[in-house]
């Protein structure tokens, strides 16, 4: 049969901010003791109090902005009650009937087009503290309890049933992170644990049918396990299905190293955590003055400047999204066009998306904005050549310095003069005598050898191009 696949996606993100979501404590970093960043909020003391965490309201309702949803005039926070043994208070403070941000949509582009993937909520919650599983001194294992992340700052991003396959699924995870980080709400590192999506997955036998019964996979740390993760988890259920069998709700779980998903736990309903608004928080207004201020501070957002870059700078779809793609590589792009704005903007695209990101790769830092664009309008103009310029680059990466100065002061201006090209010419001819007789014979590649060698000994400042169009007048001559 044919299978219709149901998906939706929930994501949790670890937001950008100094300190927890409801107390004081800093944000726990790797290698921290265990334990070592906590107090008697975090940890649910008798008598703790919490206290919101203003910047991680902001960050939401800016979130909620960008993906244009709407935010309540008053909010509230509610309990969430479950046990666990990382759940210190044996309840999590969240949202649940007033989310911060509602009915909004992210644009999410695949290989048979584009489509919008509508989000039902994002709303503010505090994360759990973290279990470690070990052996001990005497070779027993136990589980030890890390409260250094209880209370952290989390948003919760639910979508609507909307996504029909595995890279959908994969792509709009995508795009949601490009997002938070472009605005700055969160860095989204899912190695890092701070990002995590979780997918209700279910199939049908048409379009049109009822939904079927749901299952949620979890443990998928990279985008590339989102879509295998799900694309397994629809197969196997068509296989139960076809065998004449039921799907169960339950919440499984995806291993790397198998390939498959597996039994985790029954899944809970919304009714099982006895949600009740929580008594040590007053409601929240949110008023258009302050909502105002959040919106005006939010930069161009990924779909957005994706759009301009095409419709109004002429690059190409491919060229805006990896610029776009990588943030510090967008903010490069951005930064030279304003130093010089008769800067060839493909020329520019090109070194950024090029030269520029092969380096951050390497963990270079991003170059001097001015300079850089001093580089590449000399490289466009056709003042240097493309080798030359790259030597400069290299120079660039270690720490600024006046391009047009080096330029000059070293010589460096490329060689166009048509003489003095054919006078390098005759002189590369002269001095290899069986690469003509090559020629003669049919071996085009002797051409590209020729240009090689007349590079050399102009010291990388002839035009390749030109040099190869006289080389070939000569030998054709």
């Amino acid at each position: 049969m044919t299978w219709h696949a149901v998906i939706g996606i929930e994501v949790h993100v670890q937001l950008r901010t100094a300190t927890k979501m409801f107390c004081s404590c800093a944000i726990p970093a790797e290698g921290d003791l265990p334990n070592s960043k906590t107090c008697p909020t975090c940890l649910g003391l008798p008598g703790a109090l919490p206290v919101p965490n203003k910047a991680a309201i902001e960050k939401v309702l800016a979130v909620g902005s960008a993906i244009g949803a709407a935010a309540p005039a008053t909010t509230i926070w509610d309990r969430k009650n479950y046990f666990y043994p990382d759940l210190p208070k044996g309840y999590q403070i969240s949202q649940l009937d007033f989310p911060l941000a509602a009915h909004g949509s992210i644009e999410v582009t695949t290989s048979t087009g584009t489509s919008q993937v509508r989000i039902r909520r994002a709303h503010l919650e505090e994360d759990t503290a973290r279990l470690r599983h070990e052996k001990g001194s005497d070779g027993r294992r136990s589980s030890l309890i890390d409260y250094n992340r209880s209370g952290v700052a989390l948003l919760e991003i639910v979508t609507e049933p909307d996504i029909r396959d595995a890279e959908t699924a994969r792509r709009y995870a995508e795009e949601l992170r490009l997002l938070l980080r472009t605005i700055g709400a969160a860095d989204a590192e899912m190695e890092n644990g701070q990002m995590r999506v979780e997918a209700n997955v279910s199939i049908r036998p048409s379009e049109d049918a009822p939904f079927g019964t749901r299952t949620e996979v979890k443990n998928m740390n990279s985008f590339r396990s989102v879509e295998k993760a799900i694309a397994y988890e629809i197969a196997r259920q068509a296989g139960i299905l076809e065998g004449g069998g039921s799907v169960i709700q339950e919440t499984r779980g995806w291993d790397e190293g198998s390939e498959t998903t597996y039994t985790m736990r029954a899944k809970e309903n919304s009714h099982d955590y006895r949600y009740f608004p929580e008594p040590d928080l007053p409601p929240l207004t949110i008023t258009a003055d302050w909502l105002s201020q959040i919106v005006a501070a939010i930069p161009e957002i990924p779909s957005v400047r994706r759009g301009r870059y095409v419709t109004q700078l002429g690059l190409s779809a491919y060229d805006a999204a990896v610029l776009v793609g990588e943030p510090h590589a967008a903010a490069l792009f951005e930064a030279a066009r304003s130093t010089d704005a008769t800067i060839d903007v493909k020329t520019l695209a090109n070194w950024v998306t090029g030269e520029y990101l092969r380096a951050a790769h390497d963990g270079a830092e991003a170059p001097d904005p001015a300079q850089f664009a001093a580089l590449v309008g000399a490289v466009s103009r056709k003042d240097i050549n493309g080798t030359t310029g790259k030597e400069l680059f290299a120079e660039l990466l270690n720490g600024p310095f006046d391009v047009r100065k080096a330029i000059a002061d070293r010589g460096l201006g490329q060689i166009s003069d048509q003489g003095a090209l054919r006078a390098l010419a005759a002189e590369v001819l002269a001095a290899h005598p069986q690469a003509r007789e090559d020629w003669k014979a049919g071996k085009h590649q002797a051409l590209g050898f020729l240009v090689g060698q007349a590079m050399k000994a102009s010291k990388g400042r002839g035009d390749a191009a030109q040099l190869g169009e006289v080389i070939r007048a000569l030998l054709d001559s």
